[in-house]
C-alpha cells in the first residue's frame, strides 16, 4: 500500500522548521539517494524522541521534478500561479525542494533541519529558513483562530492525498507554500468591530460575526469546495517572527492543485465586484512557490533504482 509522507496530514505541533532549497549540481542520482536519507532522519527522531511528535515533508519544485525525476510528471504540477490586482500580489520565488520539519521540541527540529542541512550541503544552497511556532491556542498573529476549516480526521488523508485514480503518484500531494508579513502596527490600531469586518468572525471563539460581508477573509479565503461545501485544502503553516518582522509562512497540501489556485484568485481578484479579501490590506505576501510531495514508496523506491544503476 502506498505510504503518504506524515508530515501532509499530521495534527498541528507547537513548532515548525521551513527550509527552501536550491540545488546547485547537477548530480540528480545522489540528491534521489539523499532524499530517501532525509525520510530516514525523520524516522529516527520520530523513534528515538516519540513525545515530540516528529513529522517531516520533502517537497520537489516544478522546476526541478523533471532533473531529480526524469519521466512521469504530476498531472497538476506546475508554476505558482503569479496573481496581481492592484496593490494585491502573490509574488513568486521558485525552489527546487522544500522540506518541512514539525515537532513539539524547538531543539528537535533544529537538530533535525542541522542533519538535513548537512547531508544535503554538497548538493543545494539555503534559500530561506523560517522557524514557524503555535501562537497562544492556535491563532494567527493577528489574533484570530487559524485554519479551522482544515478537515478533520480521515477526511485530510481524504482531501490532501492523491488516491488510486493516478496510480503513478498516489499518496503524493500538491504543496503550495506562501511566507507572508504582517503590518501589526496598522491591524491594532483598528476597533474591534472594524476587525471583525475584516475577519468575518469574532476573535474570541471564531463565531460568524454580524460584520461579515463579501470582503471578509474567511468569505474570500474560504476553503471549502463550492458544490459540497467541504474542505479542499489541508493548511499546514504557523505563525513566525522576531521583534523586527511576524507574518504566516503558509502551507497547504491538496490531492489536487486547482483548490488553492481557486482560493488565490478569490482573495486577490475577489468576487469582480471589487469584493477582495480585506485582510490582504494588513499583510502581503513576500515569496511563493510549488512543488509536489511524493509518496514515501516513490521516493525510496527512485532512490534504490538510481543505487541499481550505479551498481
Amino acid at each position: 500500500m502506498t505510504q503518504p509522507q506524515k508530515g501532509i496530514c499530521a495534527e498541528p505541533n507547537l513548532h515548525a522548521q521551513y527550509l527552501l532549497l536550491n540545488v546547485v549540481d547537477d548530480d540528480s542520482e545522489a540528491v534521489r539517494a539523499k532524499l530517501a536519507r532525509v525520510l530516514d532522519i525523520f524516522e529516527h527522531f520520530e523513534n528515538e524522541h516519540y513525545e515530540a511528535m516528529v513529522t517531516g515533508v520533502v517537497a520537489i519544485g516544478t522546476g526541478y521534478w523533471s532533473d531529480v525525476y526524469p519521466g512521469l510528471i504530476p498531472v497538476e504540477l506546475k508554476p505558482f500561479p503569479d496573481m496581481q490586482c492592484e496593490d494585491r500580489s502573490a509574488p513568486t520565488m521558485p525552489c527546487d525542494l522544500f522540506i518541512q520539519i514539525r515537532a513539539d521540541r524547538m531543539d528537535i527540529c533544529h537538530a533535525i533541519g542541522i542533519e538535513v542541512m548537512d547531508l544535503l550541503r554538497l548538493h543545494v544552497e539555503l534559500v530561506e529558513q523560517i522557524r514557524g511556532f503555535r501562537y497562544l491556542d492556535g491563532r494567527d498573529l493577528n489574533g484570530y483562530l487559524y485554519a479551522t476549516d482544515n478537515p478533520r480526521g480521515m477526511k485530510r488523508r481524504k482531501v490532501a492525498i492523491i488516491g488510486e485514480d493516478d496510480p503513478d503518484f498516489s499518496g503524493g500531494s500538491y504543496l503550495h507554500v506562501q511566507r507572508y508579513r504582517h503590518d501589526l502596527r496598522r491591524w491594532n490600531a483598528l476597533s474591534s468591530r472594524q476587525k471583525e469586518q475584516v475577519m468575518g468572525t469574532t476573535q474570541e471563539h471564531n463565531l460568524a460575526s454580524v460584520e461579515q460581508n463579501p470582503s471578509s477573509h474567511c468569505v474570500r479565503a474560504s476553503i471549502a469546495a463550492p458544490d459540497t461545501a467541504e474542505p479542499s485544502l489541508v493548511k499546514q503553516g504557523m505563525p513566525y517572527g522576531d521583534m523586527l518582522s511576524q507574518g504566516l509562512f503558509f502551507v497547504s497540501c491538496c490531492a489536487s492543485a486547482a483548490p488553492f489556485k481557486a482560493m488565490l484568485h478569490s482573495q486577490i481578484y475577489g468576487n469582480g465586484e471589487g469584493d477582495y479579501d480585506r485582510w490582504l490590506d494588513f499583510t502581503s505576501a513576500e515569496t511563493g512557490a510549488a512543488f509536489f510531495a511524493p509518496s514515501i514508496n516513490f521516493i525510496r523506491e527512485k532512490a534504490k533504482s538510481a543505487a541499481a544503476s550505479d551498481a
